[in-house]
């Protein structure tokens, strides 16, 4: 049965020669005692005076001692049984959450204080702070769409890049969300896994594609959670001059920007993905409501469901096997006196 195993670490067998070194060098220190005292005592005087083992006993016990470092030796190879498989979990598995963030100057109005952009940012990384082991990314949007950060585990670099984001990141104006969701899925990786895409966003969507984007990503299994900011009714967008402080509308062609969210449209596009939508208006983001109602469950259903099929460890007989022969070992040296005894 030992030899149909295979073995995980095949090249320690090299180990099994410090064994017989070992063994070797015990039986070499045991005959030269041995013969030490004969130089001097006869053989009636040794079974008086020492407590020596028969010769047979001793044999026999470093016969053990080999048994017990060659099942050791057989355990660190680590053997397998060959032909037969069985399922074990995967281990804890990460989620993937990508955050794909509006950068239209809209996001800059006050209505959230200091304003909806920064608002925004901080929401996120607090967000950040209770995705220990998840990996995050970040993609920015305005009227294109652009990749700033790939997923990473690192939250040090995803908050440095969060906080060097400006409305000036996506280099165009306008809002389109089905360009940012497809951006946004090619960030994933090809593997299956819990993957989870936060959109946050105020405008009205300019996007005629973002329900097939959404269909895009119902089936490559990622679920869309959609924040969304400002007022569906419309609202204007009131900007603060960054030098004088003065406060003045945000135009466009001469009339004022009315900022109106897209409520309906977004929370199609979540449901699409059997994810959620939050209309959070111009309060505080209930972000830790997303990470403990949906990233948390995600995460853990992909842990749950992830297993691999390994071959059963038999290392363990080696153990036993190891255990047996140095108790056996002990057993053969407590009789080490007999022959005194019996004298």
């Amino acid at each position: 049965m030992i030899f149909d195993w295979d073995y995980r670490n095949k090249e320690l067998i090299h180990l099994l020669w410090v064994a017989f070194a070992i063994t070797g060098g015990l039986a070499f220190l045991e005959l030269r005692s041995r013969d030490a005292l004969a130089s001097f005592l006869s053989p009636v005087m040794q079974r008086r005076l020492t407590a020596k083992s028969s010769l047979e006993r001793t044999m026999l016990r470093l016969v053990l001692i080999l048994g017990c470092l060659g099942f050791g030796v057989g355990a660190l190879m680590r053997p397998l049984a060959t032909n037969e498989t069985e399922s074990t979990p995967a281990g804890d598995k990460s989620a993937d959450v990508m955050f794909v963030l509006d950068v239209s100057r809209s996001m800059l109005a006050e209505d959230a204080t200091p304003n909806r952009l920064v608002r925004a940012k901080s929401e996120i990384s607090q967000l950040v702070a209770g995705l220990e082991g998840h990996r995050v990314g970040l993609v920015v949007f305005a009227g294109r769409a652009a990749p700033v950060c790939p997923l990473t585990p690192d939250h040090s670099f995803f908050n440095t890049v969060l906080n060097s984001i400006d409305t000036r990141s996506a280099g165009r104006g306008g809002t389109k969300v089905g360009d940012a969701i497809k951006v946004a899925l090619r960030g994933f990786p090809a593997e299956k896994g819990a993957k989870m895409i936060v959109l946050i966003t105020d405008g009205d969507d300019q996007d005629p594609y973002t329900e097939d984007a959404a269909k895009l990503a119902a089936a490559a299994n990622v679920k869309i959670v959609a924040v969304g900011l400002g007022s569906e009714t419309g609202s204007e967008i009131t900007l603060t001059d960054p030098v004088t402080g003065a406060k003045a509308p945000l135009m466009h062609d001469g009339k004022p920007v009315i900022s109106k969210l897209d409520g309906a449209k977004l929370e199609k596009v979540a449901l699409a993905t059997d994810g959620a939508y939050i209309p959070a208006g111009t309060s505080a983001i209930d972000l830790d409501a997303i990470l403990k109602s949906h990233v948390e469950p995600l995460a853990a259903e992909a842990a749950a469901s992830a297993t691999r099929q390994v071959k059963p460890e038999r290392y363990p007989w080696m153990v036993l096997g190891a255990l047996l022969c140095l108790l056996a070992s002990l057993w053969v040296g407590s009789g080490a006196g007999d022959s005194r005894r019996s004298a």
